[in-house]
């Protein structure tokens, strides 16, 4: 169903009156917009020479010993010149075994050099295109895949319903205590590796499913690392203190923090729409996560987490939503599912406003601490409108981007020039950037991500093979 039919910001402002999308405000002036998103934002120790950030955007095209690729290096080049001051680097694992995906990035030694590498032509093409590039700010995303590591899963702690969907055994041992207690220096030393390779920034990555976030939702595990908040934050808490131990002020400390799980989702057959899989209150699973009602955000819950990494040395907080693999309109509101997926199950500005009031809220309860806005893509060419707007009323502190940055590395630029977004090049949210990340029947067991539509010479072939791929031999 098409939802993104808006000519005007009086229309997308009046639609959003009307389907009860209430945090879901636009500024209407070019000029206060390139005011609002040209502000300086202090973090840390540090500086950003705007407000304007994108996400780690994952390109799945790295070799197999996780080094970064031809294509890797393009993405960031084109990063590079839009303009953003905020470019926040893709998922990166610091061991094997947590690795996403045969061609996911991979911190260790022998890949440090050619890490190192991309960062500095990164800085230098910024550099040479914006003057300087000591405003600009590179956190580089450590991250265990956990339940969604490739080749063998690697879970927390079992959900039944997120079990089924994943097909994870239900007799499958949760990693260990120990084994945790052991992957923390494991991020440590990856640390220490970004450090040598020149990232001052590094994030300790805990959302979309991955294991950190799962580990905050595991309520029914049992141990140092389940149960009560406490524990279940107790991983990412001590990665964060034995981080800043032994780097002190050398590194900043950041995190992508999903702030909500939800339910896991499934397609109609008869209708093709997204539907919640079947569920008994309390549901004991998930962080942010209502127990008695879990299409609710428990934000009391993530409001204390914040708080104590926060307390714990992290400066920048860049929030988001859901698990991409089981409800993706959770996190990513879409205009066109990836193939065989469901279709919307709310209005695609019930999704923007859900991010919105989560940033807010959580930005309010910590003002101390900045945030990167989220949820902009299926907004188009109105999203600089949204994002100034957030900054504006204080919250946030960062407008950042994600698919739009494949689709138009440039918007940076644009907005910073004209306080628009270029209709032409704006993503449409028509999810082709997940269809490749999801196509895996290539060569080196993944095929590359990025924006066929708008960045046909990177990804127009790689498209083509994909679909070939797909419908398997003639």
């Amino acid at each position: 169903m098409r939802h993104f039919h808006f000519n005007s910001v009086a229309e997308i402002r009046h639609a959003a009156m009307q389907v009860g999308a209430s945090h879901v405000a636009f500024l209407d002036d070019p000029r206060a917009i390139r005011e609002a998103l040209a502000r300086k934002v202090p973090v840390g120790h540090a500086t950003a020479g705007n407000a304007i950030a994108i996400h780690p955007m994952e390109g799945c095209d790295g070799d197999a010993d996780g080094r970064p690729s031809d294509l890797t290096w393009r993405r960031y080049e084109r990063f590079a010149r839009g303009g953003a001051k905020l470019i926040w680097f893709e998922a990166t694992a610091v061991c094997r075994e947590g690795r996403a995906n045969p061609r996911q990035l991979w911190i260790h030694p022998r890949t440090t050099a050619g890490l190192a590498a991309l960062l500095e032509m990164l800085r230098r093409t910024h550099r040479e295109t914006w003057g300087s590039d000591n405003d600009l700010l590179i956190p580089v995303q450590l991250t265990h895949s956990g339940r969604f590591s490739w080749p063998h899963r690697i879970i927390a702690v079992h959900n039944p319903l997120v079990d089924r969907k994943t097909a994870t055994p239900a007799d499958q041992p949760p990693i260990s205590d120990d084994e945790l207690e052991r992957l923390e220096d494991r991020f440590v030393d990856a640390a220490r590796l970004a450090l040598e390779a020149g990232f001052t920034a590094v994030d300790v990555k805990a959302t979309h499913g991955y294991l950190a976030f799962e580990l905050l939702g595991a309520r029914t595990r049992e141990g140092r690392y389940g149960g009560p908040l406490e524990n279940r934050a107790r991983f990412l808490r001590n990665i964060i203190g034995k981080i800043r131990a032994e780097f002190g002020s050398r590194l900043l400390l950041a995190m992508r923090l999903g702030c909500y799980e939800g339910l896991p989702y499934v397609r109609d057959a008869a209708t093709g729409v997204g539907v919640p899989m079947e569920h008994t209150v309390p549901y004991e699973y998930g962080f942010g996560v209502n127990t008695a009602n879990p299409h609710e955000i428990d934000m009391d819950e993530v409001k204390r987490a914040a708080g104590w990494f926060r307390d714990d040395g992290v400066e920048l907080l860049s929030v988001s939503l859901g698990v991409p693999y089981f409800n993706p309109h959770i996190g990513r509101p879409f205009e066109k599912p990836d193939e065989g997926n469901y279709e919307q199950p709310e209005h695609p500005l019930l999704g923007v406003d859900r991010h919105f009031r989560v940033v807010a809220e959580l930005q309010k309860s910590c003002p101390g601490l900045p945030m990167v806005g989220a949820g902009y893509s299926w907004l188009q060419k109105f999203a600089v409108n949204a994002g100034a707007y957030n900054l504006q009323a204080g919250a946030a502190r960062f407008f950042g981007m994600g698919r739009n940055a494949l689709a138009d590395p440039d918007f940076a630029r644009d907005v910073l020039e004209t306080g628009e977004l270029s209709e032409r090049h704006v993503c449409k949210t028509l999810s082709y950037c997940s269809y490749l990340m999801r196509q895996k029947n290539h060569p080196l067991g993944q095929f590359p991500t990025g924006c066929p539509p708008f960045d046909k010479d990177g990804y127009g072939q790689i498209m083509k093979a994909a679909r070939e791929s797909a419908r398997g031999p003639k």
